[in-house]
């Protein structure tokens, strides 16, 4: 009973991931600080390309070896000691529920959404914890006060469910939707502002931006666009469901109104966990999506009224962003872009095969589309699962046709050599 009886205690006390006793700390803490030690010289550059360090990284993830995942763009696993958090906290509520989670566990979102905001770079004030980028978004995007005629622009490369929001408030309101095209890959910073520049009407009210287009993985110049829509009088919405976590950035830094995120993707938090940022002058004029005793409030906790949630998560998320500062944003950062120029280096020039990203670091990381002549995404996707078993996806929405492949600190070179090898055979194989 000893044991149990500490346990407790460290709950009560709100131990978990907000503390020196964090699960992080109990195992990881020592062998990352030596594995940091020997590479505290190197520049996050030179960093990206230590094995040695690396592998300390990859041992923390539970990942299938008899696969080879590389749709982390998708979702990402959680590190062990995610996992962990969430497991022990959710056995711990089920001891019972209406004491654990309401009168102890719910006593760390404050301590949580402290942690989240020295990651964002923002004040706490300024951040509701949530489950994914659309459920943040759409908290925006129906909850903004907008009158039929007013126009949002958007781009057609923008994520479905970000789409489908607003189509329907068009739909519903009679709001404008106006959707511009991109042909990616684009290097040119002045092309992209030019382009929603150039669509904005004496309607347009609001523009809707993705940080880092999820198909194909081009990342846009989210604070030119912002300064330009700003001198508009415009206001500016950020979807960073795959910047978070993975770009080293501030919110703030974007210059923007707005910004939703899904934190289990490159923060590998558990899987339904997001957050939601709005400056602080907004917070009070956007509508809450689920229901509020004060919905004018300037207080973000309105857009936490969910009823029952998963308290475990926000544990859970804790130690997401424990393991992410422990490597450090920038480290991170450059690691996975050399993962992605790694394997796309080493198949461009193979004949038939094409890439569909940017090489450039201001404009990518670490999503990168891949085709090979003759063969759909489909097609593709299937022959790398069937013959290779590395899990990829097709891509085939608007003008963007390919599959898209997107490492994570825990994918291993020696894997990224079996899908170039993959690639070659693949393309090989296929007559023109």
């Amino acid at each position: 009973m000893e044991p149990r009886r500490k346990f407790l205690q460290q709950v009560g006390l709100m131990a978990g991931a907000f503390s020196a006793n964090s699960l992080f700390n109990q195992l990881h803490a020592a062998s990352w600080a030596a594995a940091s030690q020997k590479i505290s010289s190197l520049s996050p550059q030179a960093a990206a390309a230590d094995e040695d360090y690396w592998s300390v990284i990859q041992q923390s993830y539970t990942v299938n070896s008899n696969l080879i995942i590389l749709n982390n763009g998708g979702v990402s696993p959680s590190p062990r000691i995610v996992q962990e958090a969430v497991e022990r906290y959710n056995k711990l509520s089920n001891e019972g529920p209406s004491y654990y989670m309401w009168r102890i566990l719910d006593q760390g979102r404050e301590p949580l959404r402290q942690k989240l905001a020295v990651l964002a770079g923002c004040s706490p004030e300024e951040i509701a914890i949530n489950r994914n980028a659309t459920e943040a978004l759409n908290t925006v995007i129906y909850g903004l006060d907008l009158k039929a005629g007013d126009e949002v622009i958007g781009t057609k490369q923008d994520y479905p469910n970000m789409i489908q929001a607003w189509r329907q408030r068009a739909l519903r309101e009679g709001i404008v939707y106006t959707q511009i095209s991109f042909d990616f890959p684009i290097e040119n910073d002045e092309e992209i502002v030019a382009a929603f520049e150039k669509a904005i009407t004496p309607k347009t009210k609001i523009l809707h931006l993705t940080h880092i287009i999820n198909w194909i993985g081009q990342i846009l110049p989210v604070k030119k666009i912002a300064q330009m829509a700003h001198r508009r009088g415009l206001e500016v919405i950020v979807d960073g469901a795959h910047s978070f976590g993975l770009l080293d950035f501030t919110i703030p830094e974007l210059e923007c109104d707005y910004f939703g995120t899904s934190l289990h993707k490159f923060l590998s938090a558990p899987i339904g966990s997001g957050l939601l940022w709005i400056k602080k002058e907004k917070i009070e004029k956007i509508w809450p999506l689920t229901c509020n005793d004060k919905p004018r409030s300037a207080d973000i906790r309105k857009f936490e009224t969910l009823g029952t949630r998963s308290f475990p998560i926000e544990q859970g998320i804790g130690e997401a962003v424990n393991f992410q500062n422990a490597i450090g944003s920038k480290r991170k950062e450059e690691r996975i872009r050399y993962l992605k120029n790694y394997w796309a280096g080493k198949v461009k020039d193979i004949p038939k095969v094409k890439i569909h990203t940017s090489f450039k670091p201001e404009y990518s990381c670490a999503i990168c589309g891949v085709t090979v002549d003759g063969m759909t995404p489909g097609e593709l996707d299937n022959a790398l699962f069937t013959t290779y078993k590395i899990h990829t996806v097709g891509i085939v929405w608007e003008n963007i046709s390919c599959v898209r492949i997107t490492p994570h600190v825990y994918t291993k070179l020696q894997d990224l050599d079996k899908l170039v090898l993959a690639i070659e055979e693949i393309a090989g194989r296929k007559k023109t």
